[in-house]
Formats: C-alpha cells, structure tokens, sequence
C-alpha cells in the first residue's frame, strides 16, 4: 500500500466531528461543538453550505452561502474546508461565474490552473512597482482630463441612475487592456444578460472573466464575489499579465458587510456601517494595484446616497483610492454623457503618465472650463458683461466645441491618440478665439 493510498485510509477512518446548530436568527446560524476558525467552510444539514463568520466561547456564528431555507435548531453541522477556494488563470478567459467561483454560463468545467484561497494579502508597498504608462480607456474626458495609470485604482462617484454602470460598460468595451475581470456585485438580474449581450458582446467576453452576484444573493455570496474577482485579477498579475479589474459596486459590497456585520452582534456605527466596513473596504482595495511585475487596475463605481459626495462609504473610499471621477445629475439630465464633471475628478497620478504638452493642453482646457464655473450664475441670468474675463469670454464663444469634445456616444470607442489630437486641436481654437 503506498503512502498516499494509507494517507487516505487514515483520514476516512478517522472521527468526525459533528456540532449542531443551536440557533438560527435572521441571517445567522450559531453552532455549537466546533472549534472552528473564521472563514471555515461547513455543511449545515443536508447539503447547505455555510461560512464561519464569527467566534464565541463553546459556538460559531455561520451565514449560509446557499439560503437559509429549512434550517432549524438541532441540525448536524460539520466541517469541510478551512477555506474559500477559486479557480484562477488564463483558462478562464470567455466564462461567467458565480459569486464563489462557480460556472453559470452553461459552457462546461471550468479550465482552472489552480484552485487558490479566495483570501490573499496585498503585494508589499517597497515591491509594488512604479505607476508610470497611461492606461487607454476609450473615454476621451477621461483618457484626456483624468489620465489613468497602468495599476491605479479609480473610483466612479454618483447617485443613483446617473450612469456610472453604462460609463463602465463604455471602458469595457473600448479599453486597451490585456484582460479584463469584472465583478457585478448586487446588480438587478434583468441587467446581466443585457451586460453580457449588448455592452461586453462577444469580443469583449472572450478577454474578461464576469462575475456575478445578483441582488437577491446571500449577503455573504454578494461580499465574497468582490474577493473572488479580485483574486482572479491578482493571479493574473502574478503571472505578469496586466490586468482591469471592473467592480459595479463598491456601496453594495460594503452594504453586504454591514448585513454581515450587523447579523453576527457588531455595533452599528456611522449610519448603521459596522467598523469591520471600513477595515474591509480598505482590505479590498490594497489588493489591487502595481505588483513587482504585472499589475492590477481597479475601476469601482461608487453609489452616493442621496447625491452626498461626502456619506461614509464614499469618503472612505475616496480616501483610499488613487483618483475619482464624479457623474453629475445635472448633466445627465441635460443628456451630456458621460456626465462627468471635470473640475470635480482628479487622477492622482496623471502627472507621472502624461507628457509635459499634454499636461499643458489638460489644463488650458480645465481653466476655461473653471472660469465658465465661477461666473455660471451671472452667465444663466444675463448679468454677465461680455469683456469682464477673457477667460468666461472664451468658454462662452466656444461652449458647443468644449462641448462636442466632453460628450461621446456609449458605441463610440475613441482611442487616446486621437483623443489627445483633438484636444490639441481644442486648444488652439481656444487660444485664436482669445488672442483676438
């Protein structure tokens, strides 16, 4: 008998342990006779899957990951796994999976090279490398006015119904990236054929890996979904590969934590956010970035609430990642799109990814455009004197030019190149306007 064959033997006769569930309230499951570590996997039953989230004296706190359905007090509880494992690498390319790593696109197995825990610490901040090639979004604003850096991360602030998903889908399509991991967390589920379908099409999914977790998923499916996908991109880093990591959104993830958080006993803290929130939210986003050699963009959008840039999942984003971009509602209701507001958005690192000239045009463009900001008030009434500011004067004269430039169709795909000639060519119809 080899060693491996006894190994087996051993291991099937050995005792099993078996805990059973003491109660069960709201989304959580107390278990008693385990000793059991947090995000140890169990079998609740006959069949339902669940996750540690939790730990007391003599219980443990679990959330099934399949629905809470038919279970009650006294159910056997037993282990199955330390961990979440996923599949990862380039054999995913082209497939749909679930929130824990599963196939639901029909398609087959998957063709996984390894099966890795879903959990993984971020790369050491003395080896990340340097942000310094700009990333072609397809956006010309933003490939423009808030370059992107190759391993940024990025965050896309609005309310809701101001298109911060259909702004994603335009970089889905039109970005120059190798590969593109993208995570629907909490989406309706009406919107994730149309996604696939009319948004990535067929060309765009045989580069991308989707994962899904609609809004009627487990909260725990939903919070695990964001480490599922971020952990493909990551291995695709690993191997060198330079990856987009699309997140649709940031908000529902740290809504699924607070469900999470506040079903296991946490205190609710700022606006009923538990504390584990913003440890989470910063746990999440270190992940992605620059490794020693790939690298990993982060796209999150963010969801407002009630169009406060300033609530606590915003802010604490914002504090964390490398830039934003804010969507205004006036905008998109006046049908400029994307409806992103310049002056509001800043890429953190467009000074070490853009040329000097480029520079130079971003913010001759910006300038007018702030000048026009400051006297709007006057503009809209007619109280504004022509002549005041050379500046005003010249975003007034050419407002359908600056315009035209800002807004793009969502099946238009413009690549950088010509985006920066056309603000070049922006620029100097500027400066004639105001030399005369």
């Amino acid at each position: 008998m080899t060693t491996a064959t006894w190994d087996r033997v051993l291991a099937a006769a050995r005792p099993q342990r078996v805990g059973r569930v003491r109660s069960a309230v709201g989304l959580s499951v107390e278990v008693a006779g385990l000793d059991l570590p947090i995000g140890a996997l169990v079998d609740i039953g006959d069949g339902v899957r669940g996750e540690v989230v939790a730990t007391a004296s003599g219980a443990a706190r679990c959330m099934p990951l399949d629905g809470a359905e038919g279970l009650r007090a006294g159910l056997p509880v037993r282990p199955v796994g330390d961990a979440l494992r996923v599949p990862v690498g380039p054999g995913l390319l082209g497939r749909v999976l679930d929130g824990l790593g599963r196939p639901i696109d029909g398609k087959g197995p998957l063709r996984a090279q390894a099966w890795v825990e879903v959990d993984n610490r971020a790369p050491h901040p003395l080896e990340r490398a340097r942000v310094d090639t700009p990333l072609d979004l397809g956006v010309r604003a933003l490939d423009t006015l808030v370059t992107v850096g190759r391993g940024q991360r990025l965050g896309l602030f609005a309310g809701s119904g101001v298109g911060k998903s259909s702004l994603l889908s335009m970089i889905a399509r039109g970005t120059q990236a190798e590969v593109s991991v993208i995570a629907l967390v909490g989406e309706r589920g009406r919107e994730v054929r149309e996604f696939l379908e009319d948004d990535l099409g067929p060309e765009g999914l045989a580069r991308s890996v989707v994962v899904v977790a609609t809004s009627d998923a487990p909260p725990l499916v939903r919070l695990r979904s964001a480490f599922v996908a971020t952990r493909i991109a990551e291995h695709l880093r690993d191997g060198g590969a330079h990856a987009v990591l699309m997140m649709d959104s940031l908000t529902r993830v740290a809504m699924a934590q607070r469900e999470v958080g506040l079903s296991v006993g946490e205190p609710p803290a700022t606006r009923g956010y538990p504390p584990s929130t913003f440890a989470l939210l910063a746990r999440l986003l270190e992940r992605a970035g620059t490794g020693p050699t790939g690298s990993v963009t982060g796209l999150y959008t963010v969801l407002v609430d009630g169009d406060d840039h300033n609530e606590p999942i915003a802010d604490a984003a914002r504090s964390i990642l490398d830039g934003h971009v804010v969507l205004q509602r006036r905008l998109a209701v006046a049908g400029h799109f994307p409806s992103i507001d310049v002056l509001g958005s800043i890429s953190r690192v467009a000074g070490r990814v853009v040329t000097r000239e480029q520079a130079r045009l971003a913010q001759r463009l910006r300038s007018v455009l702030a000048a026009r900001a400051e006297v709007a008030d006057l503009v809209d009434v007619g109280a504004y004197v022509a002549g005041s500011n050379p500046l005003v004067d010249t975003a007034i004269a050419h407002q359908g030019a600056i315009d035209a430039f800002l807004r793009q169709p969502m099946d238009e795909a413009a690549p950088a190149e010509r985006s920066w000639a056309r603000l070049a060519e922006l620029v100097q119809l500027l400066d004639a306007g105001a030399a005369r």
